[in-house]
């Protein structure tokens, strides 16, 4: 191996009839047993935790997690490089990704995004160069949220601040809002296309989604994970989801003919007074996401 540490989640498949060896080998090596929603069970120890989904899924973390899967997964589980080599790490097990754009900005929607894809459409996904959506442009994102809405199956919940305010009073958190709008995405492609294998950008306690969906009654394989923007499919969604919200922005600005910028800077301060002496403070409720600070410094001098 090279000195070079890979970062975030290491994710591969395992037929479960390894489950009580990698259970009694992890007890062996001073591992915490406990058994969360959706899992098999999950080991912990400092640096590295070790979680196996009911799915067959089995995900490492940590940061030493590098000598554990080297020196003792792959020749003791795997039985093949995929860590070492990462060429062949790639998850192809078809799956539904989540993530979501907008809930950092004063201005637009906020945006959740779901996609569906099998193992051909993920090959598809990485020859179309698709990854976080961090890492790319506006216009290239723009562009790429065409070719997968054109090819892939998908679900996007885009939430305009009129909504989202009223939706913010019924909740009155942030996160099981956005909890809500992942339900609604997953609800969409579960019926859709029969996938049960859901992966999202964990955003929450595990517990937060769990019981939205469970409100809606939907019963998936979730996996929740830091960094799940480096699965492919949760990468696509993220394109998906910032597409809408850039796009989103850009409508309502035009609505009030103005600029109304992304995040929430001293910019965003400026425009949000523009707006307010040009309309009136009631539209903001119909621009902005009220529960910021930003409303306050808006407002008042």
């Amino acid at each position: 191996m090279s000195g070079k540490k890979p970062t975030g989640s290491f994710v591969t498949k395992i037929d479960l009839n390894l489950s009580e060896k990698l259970k009694t080998d992890l007890i062996d090596q001073g591992f915490e047993i406990t058994q969360p929603p959706y899992t098999e069970f999950s080991g912990k120890k400092k640096g590295v935790s070790c979680t196996l989904y009911s799915s067959g899924k089995l995900m490492v973390q940590g940061k030493e997690k590098g000598d554990f899967i080297a020196f003792y997964l792959e020749p003791e589980i795997l039985k093949q490089l995929s860590y070492t080599h990462p060429e062949t790490l790639v998850d192809l097990t078809p799956r539904i990704g989540i993530d979501e754009a907008g809930k950092g900005d004063f201005f637009g929607p906020l945006c959740i995004a779901g996609l569906y894809a099998d193992e051909a459409q993920i090959k598809q996904l990485l020859d179309l160069g698709v990854r976080d959506s961090k890492r790319m442009n506006d216009t290239a994102i723009i562009a790429l949220a065409s070719e997968i809405r054109s090819h892939f199956p998908h679900s996007i919940v885009k939430i305009n601040p009129q909504k989202y305010n009223e939706l913010y009073e019924k909740f009155h958190n942030l996160n099981k809002l956005l909890a809500w709008g992942h339900a609604t995405a997953i609800e969409e492609l579960v019926t859709n296309t029969g996938c049960k294998e859901v992966i999202i950008d964990q955003f929450a306690s595990e517990h937060v989604v769990e019981n939205a969906l469970k409100r809606k009654h939907l019963e998936v394989s979730l996996t929740q994970r830091h960094y799940g923007e480096e699965d492919p499919i949760v990468a696509g969604a993220s394109i998906l989801a910032r597409a809408a919200f850039v796009q989103g922005i850009e409508q309502l600005g035009k609505s009030v003919d103005l600029e109304l910028p992304k995040g929430a800077s001293a910019q965003v301060i400026k425009a949000g007074k523009a707006l307010v002496a040009k309309h009136g403070k009631e539209m903001l409720f119909k621009m902005a996401k009220l529960h910021f600070k930003t409303t306050d410094a808006v407002l008042h001098d």
